[in-house]
């Protein structure tokens, strides 16, 4: 397999914004800009190792709009432990990892959907164990979710996200849960529209694609690569994190033919400094590639490497 060394060069510089705030997850929105979502304390684990689901102090959230110019929205007061942010039509979704089952019709609201004023419009329930959140230009919230999300814990029984992945309408209500794939953990997700959804999951470690106006349409391939936790495509070449240790790593395989993709290409990226890039968090949604190194972002398209 051949190799590859290509440079770039961040798009943006947020260190401006970072006083007083760590950064707790950096997310292409369906528009394409960047949405960082920023705490000004990340509560610690619970015994060193579960994130818990609410915050024992009110805490002040910062969320970083990102195109051609650097959007802010603060929203203070907040006592759940929120993770991801994505656009949802004219609003903004906050959303929970974690959320606990305390009886019926007794649980943690987790997704909390605001305006950009920070003002609450409606919380939702949308399960324990999220692994990733992708909303579409449309509105449909996809979430994919890790074993304790399909197999239950923090007093889930009977998980919410069981399947392995969910559509969700903005009023909360499932619109679409997986039977086709027997998913353990779903370790990777790439919303493309709403006719085109890519999801790669543990125990088969395959790649699978949903297709069709009413999602009946599935297909799978075998990307050889174990532990990815990220896909990019244009629908025929295939950006892949590098797997299991592999962090700064990446494989480009393009499909040869239906359900095979070719060896592929290893490729590492440089920085502003011709360094090795070595991405504190990284985001794949459509054909793109997004990488944060400290308060740098870059990206990069498939078709710059293909």
């Amino acid at each position: 397999m051949s190799h590859l060394d290509k440079q770039l060069h961040s798009f943006a510089d947020i260190s401006n914004y970072m006083k007083g705030f760590e950064i707790v997850s950096t997310q292409f929105g369906p528009d394409r800009r960047v949405y960082i979502l920023l705490i000004d304390k990340v509560p610690e684990r619970v015994r060193g190792m579960f994130p818990p689901a609410s915050l024992k102090e009110r805490r002040t959230y910062k969320i970083l709009i990102i195109d051609d110019h650097i959007e802010e929205v603060c929203v203070e007061g907040q006592q759940f432990n929120y993770h991801y942010v994505q656009p949802l039509h004219h609003h903004l979704l906050l959303v929970g990892a974690r959320c606990h089952y305390y009886g019926p019709d007794q649980y943690d609201l987790n997704g909390k959907i605001i305006d950009y004023e920070g003002r609450t419009v409606n919380e939702l329930l949308l399960g324990d164990g999220i692994q990733s959140v992708q909303v579409t230009g449309e509105g449909t919230i996809w979430t994919s979710y890790f074993d304790e999300g399909i197999f239950g814990n923090y007093g889930w029984n009977d998980p919410v996200g069981s399947s392995g992945l969910v559509a969700w309408n903005k009023e909360g209500h499932k619109i679409y849960e997986n039977q086709a794939a027997d998913i353990h953990d779903c370790y990777a997700l790439n919303v493309v529209s709403e006719q085109e959804i890519w999801f790669y999951y543990y125990s088969d470690f395959s790649l699978g694609h949903i297709s069709g106006s009413d999602r009946t349409n599935f297909t799978f391939m075998n990307p050889r690569i174990s532990g990815c936790s990220g896909v990019a495509t244009d629908g025929v070449h295939f950006l892949f994190d590098g797997g299991y240790g592999k962090n700064g790593q990446y494989v480009l395989k393009k499909n040869v033919k239906p359900g095979s993709l070719s060896k592929g290409q290893h490729i590492r990226f440089l920085n502003d400094e011709q360094e090795f890039l070595q991405p504190h968090e990284q985001d794949f949604r459509k054909d793109r590639l997004l990488l944060r190194e400290g308060s740098l972002l870059y990206q990069v398209t498939i078709g710059e490497l293909a």
